[in-house]
């Protein structure tokens, strides 16, 4: 594989995003620095042929167009330390290729995650909005099956009790002060939502929106980079409330708009409006404060714009 090298540089989005993450350390930057050399590993292990990265590529992993030793297409997925491949996998096992990509092979202590190729430039994005929600809310039901007995996913509550530490610490902070109704009210929220959970749980995506949501082969939409979870299904529909952030925003009539989107899927999914709601707003405002904290004034202002629409 003498020469490909300089293929396999990281994207610069990658190592702009990883970089403005709060928690980016030590790790993180090694990762980076040697993900060249760590991926030609990995393709020689599994006797993989590389094509090209895909760009502009994922925020948080590398993605690699590959092909198996016996010429099948692939994707190699390279994700850095700490984060959850091995659940990630678990979940695509789980699922079967039911509503979501196919893993082919895993290497959890290595981040690396070979899965069937999909068409990574065509998301749900790509259609029309109302095609796009629709064809959303079809593949996600897919999806919501009930976890296997003695899984390793962590639960809604167990997850959001993390997020709600670190909104909590931020929200403290003077240049979260503008924030504070917005957070306050969310914090609250999510107290009141994981008191009661309504239904038994099942196996959530965790990032759900339209573009985790590729075009396929065997399947016209199937989802791609989960980070599962086990809860109530009204938690996995908050990022579809809230896609398009950016035309939502600047369309007239925006806060009843989002009120729309929040009943319509509520009905066409039999969630309670009011619990999708309070996801929404939780999770929006909880990463809009994330984003402040990233330096991405103009992203966290207008999530917590949006959040304090609802």
């Amino acid at each position: 594989m003498a020469g490909t090298h300089d293929l396999l540089e990281p994207p610069r989005r990658l190592a702009r995003t990883l970089a403005s993450d709060p928690s980016f350390g030590p790790a993180q930057r090694a990762w980076l620095d040697a993900l060249p050399d760590h991926t030609h590993e990995c393709l020689a292990r599994w006797d993989l042929t590389p094509e090209r990265v895909q760009l502009p590529g994922g925020r948080a992993s590398l993605m690699v167009l590959v092909r198996t030793a016996d010429g099948t297409p692939a994707a190699l997925k390279l994700a850095p330390p700490g984060t959850t491949t091995a659940l990630e996998h678990a979940a695509l096992a789980h699922w079967n290729g039911l509503g979501a990509v196919r893993p082919l092979r895993v290497d959890a202590e290595a981040g690396a995650l070979l899965l069937e190729r999909l068409h990574g430039g065509i998301s749900l994005r790509s259609l029309a909005e109302p095609k796009a929600q629709l064809e959303a809310a079809a593949t996600v039901q897919r999806l919501w099956v009930p976890p296997a007995e003695g899984h390793p996913f962590p639960t809604v509550a167990e997850h959001t009790a993390v997020l709600a530490g670190r909104l909590r610490e931020w929200a403290g902070q003077p240049w979260a002060a503008d924030a504070r109704a917005v957070t306050e009210e969310a914090l609250e929220l999510r107290e009141a939502l994981t008191a009661e959970v309504p239904e038994p749980p099942v196996l959530l995506h965790g990032e759900y929106e339209e573009g985790t949501v590729l075009a396929g082969e065997r399947a016209p939409w199937l989802a791609v980079g989960p980070r599962p979870l086990a809860g109530e299904r009204a938690y996995d529909l908050a990022w579809l409330v809230r896609d398009r952030l950016d035309t939502l925003m600047a369309s007239p009539g925006a806060a009843a708009a989002a009120r729309r989107r929040v009943a319509r899927l509520a009905d066409s999914l039999e969630v309670d409006a009011d619990r999708l709601r309070g996801w929404t707003l939780f999770r929006t405002a909880e990463a809009g404060v994330h984003a402040l904290a990233a330096g991405l004034p103009r992203r966290g202002e207008l999530l917590l714009e949006f959040a304090g629409l609802l």
